[in-house]
């Protein structure tokens, strides 16, 4: 009886994310015959067809979805117990694939990375950073270890470390009568007046949650994406936004922008790690929140408790 093989399955999970033959085969570099015959062979295995071939590309079949589906889950617990056998003896050695958010990496790499180095010299980290539905779709498919992203992440397939909270602020333009020390409700936020990042960003979702009286037709069309577009605006008088306060110290170097607090209980983001739950690099995922921890001590960001068996100083507030 022909077996499958962990190449057929590759091609076939290539196929299934790029519905191109030839995009397909470019991004498993080999030809496209090569990769058609593999596919092929598959269906022959398996009995079934697993794609509709037209002359602008592929669909899927209803089988093909659903081999897609479990060729991906199979792929990745492959990359898993390969990364099980060379990171079995030693924590954080090797490769350690990191995904980020945009609202988080420029201001939190330029600190840990330092510590990471410090701590653990033989890990090389490799990063990439987009928005969370990508590092999400690409932590479920093996291609990264773990991310680093506001929480909640759903899915029985992931397992969370929580690590700190980032309050937000709100950012407004400057002015002599300005009381910095005022607290603000959220209910109180013009709509109209709320600069927010692009549709995609996790921080413009947040940010209309946390404002409960924002009608859908009074938002502000403006979309940037970057923060540092957005607090541009605010110094100009274009509008308001929420800032994260991990942000502040980077975006917040114009006098033309105050920050005021919001009233109790402030907005927050529950900033942690996500990984699949199957990936035996618990302890590297563990050692990196600890990473992480000890780089924002000095901080007064307000750090959540460590989880059983963690050196308890990794999670402790700076003023315990």
């Amino acid at each position: 009886m022909a077996m499958i093989t962990l190449r057929q399955l590759r091609y076939f999970d290539a196929l299934a994310r790029h519905l191109h033959f030839g995009r397909a085969a470019e991004a498993v570099a080999v030809s496209q015959p090569a990769l058609s015959m593999q596919i092929r062979e598959l269906e022959a295995i398996l009995g079934v067809a697993l794609v509709e071939r037209r002359p602008a590309g592929v669909r899927l079949t209803a089988e093909g979805q659903e081999i897609a589906r479990r060729a991906r889950r199979i792929l990745a617990e492959t990359r898993d117990l390969l990364d099980y056998g060379q990171h079995a003896s030693q924590v954080m050695s090797g490769t350690l694939r990191l995904g980020i958010i945009p609202s988080i990496a420029p201001y939190l790499l330029p600190r840990i990375l330092p510590a990471l180095i410090r701590s653990h010299p033989e890990a090389e980290l490799q990063l990439r950073e987009t928005l969370t539905q990508a590092l999400v779709g690409e932590l479920l498919q093996g291609e990264l270890d773990v991310i680093l992203a506001a929480l909640p992440v759903a899915g029985a397939e992931f397992e969370t470390r929580p690590l700190f909270q980032d309050r937000f602020l709100l950012a407004v333009q400057s002015r002599p009568d300005l009381d910095e020390r005022q607290r603000v409700d959220p209910r109180t936020v013009n709509g109209s007046s709320l600069l927010l990042l692009e549709e995609g960003h996790c921080l413009r979702d947040q940010a209309l949650n946390y404002c409960e009286g924002l009608q859908p037709t009074a938002r502000s069309g403006f979309g940037a994406t970057s923060l540092s577009t957005v607090m541009q605006m605010v110094a100009a008088g274009y509008g308001v936004t929420l800032l994260p306060e991990l942000c502040a110290s980077v975006e917040v170097r114009d006098e033309r922008v105050a920050l005021l607090r919001f009233q109790e209980p402030q907005p927050q983001r529950t900033v942690g790690l996500v990984w699949r739950r199957s990936s035996p690099r618990k302890r590297d995922f563990e050692a990196l929140g600890a990473c992480i921890l000890e780089a924002l001590e000095p901080s007064g960001q307000p750090l959540l408790p460590p989880v059983v068996g963690e050196d308890p100083r990794a999670g402790q507030r700076p003023d315990a």
